[in-house]
Protein backbone atom coordinates (compact mmCIF):
# COMPACT_ATOMS: atom_id res chain seq x y z
CA UNK A 1 0.00 0.00 0.00
CA UNK A 2 1.36 3.23 -0.90
CA UNK A 3 1.55 6.14 1.45
CA UNK A 4 1.68 9.68 0.87
CA UNK A 5 4.98 11.47 0.38
CA UNK A 6 4.98 14.15 3.92
CA UNK A 7 5.24 18.09 2.15
CA UNK A 8 8.28 19.26 1.64
CA UNK A 9 9.48 21.78 3.76
CA UNK A 10 9.77 25.14 0.97
CA UNK A 11 13.07 27.24 0.61
CA UNK A 12 12.29 30.34 0.09
CA UNK A 13 14.98 33.50 -1.36
CA UNK A 14 14.15 36.96 -1.10
CA UNK A 15 17.27 39.15 -3.22
CA UNK A 16 17.15 42.54 -2.57
CA UNK A 17 19.49 44.86 -4.64
CA UNK A 18 21.31 47.00 -2.22
CA UNK A 19 20.54 50.92 -2.72
CA UNK A 20 20.27 49.76 -6.48
CA UNK A 21 19.54 52.78 -8.79
CA UNK A 22 22.64 54.36 -6.79
CA UNK A 23 24.86 51.58 -6.97
CA UNK A 24 24.36 51.34 -10.78
CA UNK A 25 25.24 55.07 -11.35
CA UNK A 26 28.03 54.76 -9.01
CA UNK A 27 29.27 51.43 -11.18
CA UNK A 28 28.99 53.36 -14.39
CA UNK A 29 30.43 56.76 -13.05
CA UNK A 30 33.11 55.93 -10.82
CA UNK A 31 33.43 59.85 -9.62
CA UNK A 32 30.13 59.12 -7.77
CA UNK A 33 31.73 56.14 -5.71
CA UNK A 34 32.14 57.02 -1.87
CA UNK A 35 29.99 60.38 -2.22
CA UNK A 36 26.52 60.80 -1.57
CA UNK A 37 24.28 60.54 -4.45
CA UNK A 38 20.25 61.00 -4.74
CA UNK A 39 18.62 59.48 -8.39
CA UNK A 40 15.69 61.63 -8.81
CA UNK A 41 14.20 64.88 -9.50
CA UNK A 42 16.25 67.84 -8.79
CA UNK A 43 15.40 70.31 -5.64
CA UNK A 44 14.40 73.44 -8.06
CA UNK A 45 10.92 74.33 -6.89
CA UNK A 46 9.49 71.24 -5.26
CA UNK A 47 8.54 68.39 -7.22
CA UNK A 48 11.86 66.37 -7.33
CA UNK A 49 11.66 63.35 -5.28
CA UNK A 50 14.27 60.89 -4.04
CA UNK A 51 13.73 57.43 -5.78
CA UNK A 52 16.91 56.25 -4.15
CA UNK A 53 19.89 57.40 -2.37
CA UNK A 54 23.51 55.77 -1.95
CA UNK A 55 24.61 54.40 1.16
CA UNK A 56 26.77 57.57 1.51
CA UNK A 57 23.81 59.92 1.44
CA UNK A 58 21.72 57.71 4.16
CA UNK A 59 23.62 58.43 6.86
CA UNK A 60 22.46 62.35 6.59
CA UNK A 61 18.80 60.91 6.86
CA UNK A 62 18.18 60.92 2.92
CA UNK A 63 15.26 58.09 2.21
CA UNK A 64 13.59 57.09 -1.08
CA UNK A 65 10.22 59.20 -1.28
CA UNK A 66 11.64 62.12 0.31
CA UNK A 67 11.33 65.42 -1.28
CA UNK A 68 14.85 66.31 -3.03
CA UNK A 69 14.96 69.99 -1.40
CA UNK A 70 14.62 68.05 1.80
CA UNK A 71 17.41 65.64 0.89
CA UNK A 72 19.66 68.71 0.11
CA UNK A 73 18.99 70.25 2.79
CA UNK A 74 20.33 67.49 4.89
CA UNK A 75 23.38 67.17 3.23
CA UNK A 76 24.31 69.95 1.12
CA UNK A 77 26.95 68.49 -1.30
CA UNK A 78 24.53 65.76 -2.01
CA UNK A 79 25.09 64.86 -5.87
CA UNK A 80 21.84 64.99 -7.71
CA UNK A 81 21.13 62.21 -10.19
CA UNK A 82 18.64 61.60 -13.18
CA UNK A 83 17.81 58.43 -13.07
CA UNK A 84 18.05 56.10 -16.30
CA UNK A 85 15.63 53.63 -16.05
CA UNK A 86 16.49 51.66 -19.53
CA UNK A 87 19.93 51.08 -17.93
CA UNK A 88 17.94 49.76 -14.67
CA UNK A 89 15.80 47.52 -16.64
CA UNK A 90 18.84 46.01 -18.36
CA UNK A 91 21.00 45.49 -15.30
CA UNK A 92 17.39 43.78 -13.64
CA UNK A 93 16.93 41.11 -16.67
CA UNK A 94 21.24 40.49 -16.44
CA UNK A 95 20.42 39.44 -12.59
CA UNK A 96 17.29 37.32 -13.60
CA UNK A 97 19.53 36.04 -15.54
CA UNK A 98 21.50 35.19 -12.50
CA UNK A 99 18.79 33.85 -10.87
CA UNK A 100 17.37 31.48 -13.80
CA UNK A 101 20.49 29.38 -13.27
CA UNK A 102 19.18 28.08 -10.30
CA UNK A 103 15.46 28.35 -10.45
CA UNK A 104 12.17 29.39 -12.86
CA UNK A 105 10.07 29.94 -9.78
CA UNK A 106 10.83 33.78 -10.03
CA UNK A 107 8.56 36.42 -8.70
CA UNK A 108 10.06 39.58 -9.57
CA UNK A 109 8.65 42.78 -7.20
CA UNK A 110 10.53 45.42 -9.08
CA UNK A 111 13.62 45.90 -11.05
CA UNK A 112 15.42 45.61 -7.79
CA UNK A 113 13.87 42.53 -5.38
CA UNK A 114 12.64 39.25 -5.98
CA UNK A 115 11.67 35.98 -4.28
CA UNK A 116 13.00 32.55 -5.53
CA UNK A 117 11.56 29.28 -5.10
CA UNK A 118 14.63 26.84 -4.75
CA UNK A 119 13.06 23.87 -2.95
CA UNK A 120 13.78 21.72 -5.97
CA UNK A 121 16.68 23.83 -8.03
CA UNK A 122 18.21 23.52 -11.20
CA UNK A 123 21.87 22.27 -10.25
CA UNK A 124 20.34 19.95 -7.10
CA UNK A 125 22.41 22.03 -4.77
CA UNK A 126 20.08 21.67 -2.07
CA UNK A 127 20.77 24.06 0.30
CA UNK A 128 19.17 27.34 -0.38
CA UNK A 129 22.32 29.50 1.59
CA UNK A 130 24.73 27.83 -0.87
CA UNK A 131 22.45 28.85 -3.48
CA UNK A 132 21.83 32.36 -2.08
CA UNK A 133 25.80 32.81 -1.70
CA UNK A 134 26.31 31.71 -5.43
CA UNK A 135 23.82 34.43 -6.50
CA UNK A 136 25.69 37.19 -4.22
CA UNK A 137 28.94 36.24 -5.47
CA UNK A 138 27.58 36.44 -9.22
CA UNK A 139 25.71 39.29 -8.91
CA UNK A 140 29.29 40.79 -7.46
CA UNK A 141 31.54 39.39 -9.74
CA UNK A 142 29.76 39.65 -12.90
CA UNK A 143 27.83 42.83 -12.54
CA UNK A 144 29.70 44.99 -10.04
CA UNK A 145 26.60 45.21 -7.24
CA UNK A 146 25.77 43.73 -4.48
CA UNK A 147 22.75 42.62 -3.30
CA UNK A 148 21.19 40.85 0.02
CA UNK A 149 19.45 38.15 0.81
CA UNK A 150 17.14 36.66 3.15
CA UNK A 151 16.49 32.90 3.93
CA UNK A 152 13.73 31.06 5.24
CA UNK A 153 9.94 28.95 4.20
CA UNK A 154 7.92 31.44 3.43
CA UNK A 155 7.84 34.44 1.51
CA UNK A 156 6.66 36.90 5.06
CA UNK A 157 10.17 35.84 6.88
CA UNK A 158 12.48 35.89 3.60
CA UNK A 159 11.19 39.47 2.82
CA UNK A 160 12.07 40.13 6.23
CA UNK A 161 15.52 38.92 6.59
CA UNK A 162 16.50 40.24 3.90
CA UNK A 163 16.13 43.83 4.92
CA UNK A 164 18.13 42.99 8.54
CA UNK A 165 22.21 43.16 7.40
CA UNK A 166 22.27 45.48 4.77
CA UNK A 167 24.01 46.17 2.39
CA UNK A 168 25.67 42.70 1.23
CA UNK A 169 23.68 40.77 3.92
CA UNK A 170 22.53 36.91 4.24
CA UNK A 171 20.49 36.17 6.79
CA UNK A 172 19.03 32.25 7.40
CA UNK A 173 15.78 32.12 9.55
CA UNK A 174 15.23 28.37 10.03
CA UNK A 175 11.99 26.23 10.79
CA UNK A 176 12.69 26.05 14.29
CA UNK A 177 12.98 29.44 14.78
CA UNK A 178 10.51 31.29 12.72
CA UNK A 179 7.93 31.57 15.07
CA UNK A 180 10.20 32.75 17.78
CA UNK A 181 11.58 35.07 15.05
CA UNK A 182 8.06 36.82 14.26
CA UNK A 183 7.36 37.17 18.04
CA UNK A 184 9.79 39.07 18.93
CA UNK A 185 9.46 41.75 15.34
CA UNK A 186 8.22 45.25 15.96
CA UNK A 187 4.46 45.87 14.60
CA UNK A 188 5.66 48.21 12.79
CA UNK A 189 8.33 46.04 10.80
CA UNK A 190 5.08 43.71 9.59
CA UNK A 191 3.86 44.38 5.92
CA UNK A 192 1.36 46.44 4.94
CA UNK A 193 1.32 47.58 8.78
CA UNK A 194 1.53 51.51 8.02
CA UNK A 195 1.78 54.23 10.71
CA UNK A 196 -1.42 54.67 10.81
CA UNK A 197 -2.02 50.97 11.96
CA UNK A 198 1.13 51.20 14.02
CA UNK A 199 0.18 53.90 15.67
CA UNK A 200 -3.84 51.94 16.72
CA UNK A 201 -1.47 48.82 17.33
CA UNK A 202 0.70 50.51 20.08
CA UNK A 203 -2.04 52.32 21.62
CA UNK A 204 -3.82 48.96 22.37
CA UNK A 205 -0.98 47.96 24.53
CA UNK A 206 0.79 45.52 20.70
CA UNK A 207 3.73 46.28 20.17
CA UNK A 208 5.51 42.91 18.77
CA UNK A 209 4.54 39.93 17.32
CA UNK A 210 3.54 38.15 20.81
CA UNK A 211 1.47 40.76 21.32
CA UNK A 212 -0.88 40.14 18.44
CA UNK A 213 -0.21 36.09 19.24
CA UNK A 214 -2.59 36.84 22.15
CA UNK A 215 -5.41 37.79 20.66
CA UNK A 216 -8.03 35.33 18.49
CA UNK A 217 -8.53 35.88 15.05
CA UNK A 218 -12.11 37.18 15.85
CA UNK A 219 -10.70 39.83 18.31
CA UNK A 220 -8.24 40.68 15.09
CA UNK A 221 -10.52 40.63 12.17
CA UNK A 222 -13.01 42.77 14.97
CA UNK A 223 -10.15 45.56 15.30
CA UNK A 224 -7.93 45.33 12.32
CA UNK A 225 -10.36 44.03 9.45
CA UNK A 226 -10.19 41.27 6.84
CA UNK A 227 -6.02 41.93 7.65
CA UNK A 228 -6.53 40.49 11.13
CA UNK A 229 -7.02 37.01 9.10
CA UNK A 230 -3.59 37.98 7.76
CA UNK A 231 -2.39 38.57 11.24
CA UNK A 232 -3.29 35.74 12.89
CA UNK A 233 -1.67 33.21 10.98
CA UNK A 234 1.30 35.07 10.10
CA UNK A 235 2.32 35.54 13.56
CA UNK A 236 2.10 31.97 14.12
CA UNK A 237 4.76 31.68 10.91
CA UNK A 238 1.99 30.59 8.37
CA UNK A 239 2.11 32.40 4.77
CA UNK A 240 1.33 29.81 2.45
CA UNK A 241 1.85 32.04 -0.55
CA UNK A 242 3.45 30.56 -3.67
CA UNK A 243 5.95 32.07 -5.65
CA UNK A 244 4.04 33.45 -8.49
CA UNK A 245 6.65 33.59 -11.60
CA UNK A 246 3.68 35.30 -13.40
CA UNK A 247 2.78 37.73 -10.89
CA UNK A 248 -0.04 40.60 -12.26
CA UNK A 249 0.08 43.93 -12.59
CA UNK A 250 -2.64 45.26 -10.79
CA UNK A 251 -3.06 48.95 -12.22
CA UNK A 252 -1.17 50.90 -14.72
CA UNK A 253 -1.13 54.66 -14.05
CA UNK A 254 1.25 58.21 -13.51
CA UNK A 255 0.81 61.14 -11.23
CA UNK A 256 3.22 63.98 -10.73
CA UNK A 257 3.33 66.61 -8.19
CA UNK A 258 2.89 69.79 -8.66
CA UNK A 259 5.95 72.79 -7.46
CA UNK A 260 3.15 75.59 -6.93
CA UNK A 261 -0.13 73.96 -5.61
CA UNK A 262 -3.00 73.73 -7.74
CA UNK A 263 -5.97 76.32 -6.30
CA UNK A 264 -8.18 76.52 -9.37
CA UNK A 265 -10.25 74.19 -10.94
CA UNK A 266 -9.39 75.05 -14.56
CA UNK A 267 -5.68 74.33 -13.15
CA UNK A 268 -6.79 71.11 -11.96
CA UNK A 269 -8.18 70.05 -15.02
CA UNK A 270 -5.55 70.64 -17.31
CA UNK A 271 -3.00 68.73 -15.43
CA UNK A 272 -6.16 65.95 -15.25
CA UNK A 273 -5.63 65.54 -18.86
CA UNK A 274 -2.11 65.78 -19.16
CA UNK A 275 -1.82 62.72 -16.89
CA UNK A 276 -4.64 60.98 -19.06
CA UNK A 277 -2.98 61.28 -21.99
CA UNK A 278 0.42 60.04 -20.23
CA UNK A 279 -1.63 56.76 -18.96
CA UNK A 280 -3.13 56.08 -22.45
CA UNK A 281 0.12 56.39 -24.02
CA UNK A 282 1.18 53.90 -21.26
CA UNK A 283 -1.96 51.56 -21.89
CA UNK A 284 -1.35 51.64 -25.59
CA UNK A 285 2.16 50.24 -25.31
CA UNK A 286 1.36 47.71 -23.14
CA UNK A 287 -1.81 47.00 -24.81
CA UNK A 288 -3.91 46.99 -22.10
CA UNK A 289 -7.77 47.85 -20.69
CA UNK A 290 -9.51 48.12 -17.62
CA UNK A 291 -13.04 48.83 -16.05
CA UNK A 292 -11.86 50.98 -13.18
CA UNK A 293 -10.84 54.30 -13.19
CA UNK A 294 -8.88 55.73 -9.75
CA UNK A 295 -7.93 59.28 -9.40
CA UNK A 296 -5.67 59.90 -6.46
CA UNK A 297 -5.32 63.16 -4.69
CA UNK A 298 -2.65 65.01 -2.19
CA UNK A 299 -3.51 68.21 -0.88
CA UNK A 300 -0.67 70.40 0.27
CA UNK A 301 -1.23 69.17 4.00
CA UNK A 302 -0.65 65.67 2.79
CA UNK A 303 -3.66 64.31 3.23
CA UNK A 304 -4.34 62.19 0.19
CA UNK A 305 -7.77 60.67 -0.80
CA UNK A 306 -8.71 58.57 -3.70
CA UNK A 307 -12.04 58.55 -6.22
CA UNK A 308 -12.65 55.30 -8.51
CA UNK A 309 -15.62 54.60 -11.15
CA UNK A 310 -16.05 50.98 -12.78
CA UNK A 311 -16.98 50.26 -16.23
CA UNK A 312 -19.05 47.31 -17.30
CA UNK A 313 -16.26 46.56 -20.18
CA UNK A 314 -12.91 47.95 -20.42
CA UNK A 315 -11.84 51.07 -21.46
CA UNK A 316 -8.76 52.34 -22.71
CA UNK A 317 -9.19 55.21 -25.06
CA UNK A 318 -8.13 58.61 -24.18
CA UNK A 319 -11.37 60.53 -23.87
CA UNK A 320 -13.09 58.07 -21.41
CA UNK A 321 -9.82 58.01 -19.00
CA UNK A 322 -9.75 62.39 -19.05
CA UNK A 323 -13.73 62.69 -18.82
CA UNK A 324 -13.98 60.14 -15.77
CA UNK A 325 -11.36 61.84 -13.80
CA UNK A 326 -12.36 64.70 -13.87
CA UNK A 327 -15.79 64.07 -12.95
CA UNK A 328 -13.90 61.98 -10.41
CA UNK A 329 -12.27 65.25 -9.24
CA UNK A 330 -15.05 67.67 -9.33
CA UNK A 331 -17.24 64.95 -6.94
CA UNK A 332 -14.62 66.45 -4.43
CA UNK A 333 -14.52 69.40 -3.19
CA UNK A 334 -12.60 72.14 -5.18
CA UNK A 335 -12.98 75.34 -3.76
CA UNK A 336 -10.95 76.76 -1.39
CA UNK A 337 -8.30 73.59 -1.27
CA UNK A 338 -4.27 73.61 -2.54
CA UNK A 339 -3.96 70.38 -4.36
CA UNK A 340 -0.09 69.55 -4.47
CA UNK A 341 -0.36 65.59 -6.25
CA UNK A 342 -2.85 64.62 -8.80
CA UNK A 343 -2.17 61.14 -10.28
CA UNK A 344 -4.55 58.63 -12.36
CA UNK A 345 -4.82 54.99 -12.59
CA UNK A 346 -6.59 52.09 -14.44
CA UNK A 347 -7.03 48.58 -13.40
CA UNK A 348 -9.28 45.39 -13.20
CA UNK A 349 -8.01 44.63 -16.10
CA UNK A 350 -9.56 40.65 -16.45
CA UNK A 351 -8.31 37.36 -17.77
CA UNK A 352 -4.79 37.39 -19.46
CA UNK A 353 -3.85 36.05 -22.31
CA UNK A 354 0.27 35.19 -22.91
CA UNK A 355 0.84 37.53 -24.76
CA UNK A 356 -0.86 40.27 -22.20
CA UNK A 357 0.91 38.74 -19.20
CA UNK A 358 4.00 39.41 -20.85
CA UNK A 359 2.92 43.06 -21.35
CA UNK A 360 1.91 43.04 -17.65
CA UNK A 361 5.45 41.61 -16.28
CA UNK A 362 6.94 44.58 -18.21
CA UNK A 363 4.83 47.10 -16.70
CA UNK A 364 5.72 45.95 -13.59
CA UNK A 365 8.95 46.00 -13.94
CA UNK A 366 8.87 49.55 -14.65
CA UNK A 367 7.04 50.67 -11.81
CA UNK A 368 4.15 52.09 -13.98
CA UNK A 369 1.75 52.07 -11.46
Amino acid sequence: METEAPNKQRKIIHIDMDAFYASVEQRDNPIYMGKPIVVGGLPEGRGGVVATSSYEARKFGIRSAMSSKRAQQLCPQVIFVRPRFEVYKQVSNQIREIFSRYTDLIEPLSLDEAYLDVTDDKLQIGSAIEIAKQIKLAIKTELKLTASAGISVNKFVAKIASDINKPDGLTFIGPSKVESFIENLPVEKFHGVGKVTAEKMKKMDLHKGSDLKKLTEDELVRHFGKAGYFYYKIVRGIDDREVEPHRETKSVGAEDTFQEDLTTLDEMVIEIELIAKLVHKRLQKYNLKGRTITLKIKYSDFKQITRNHSFTNTIGDLETITETARQLLESTDTTNVKIRLLGISVSNFGELNPKRREHYEEATQLKLF
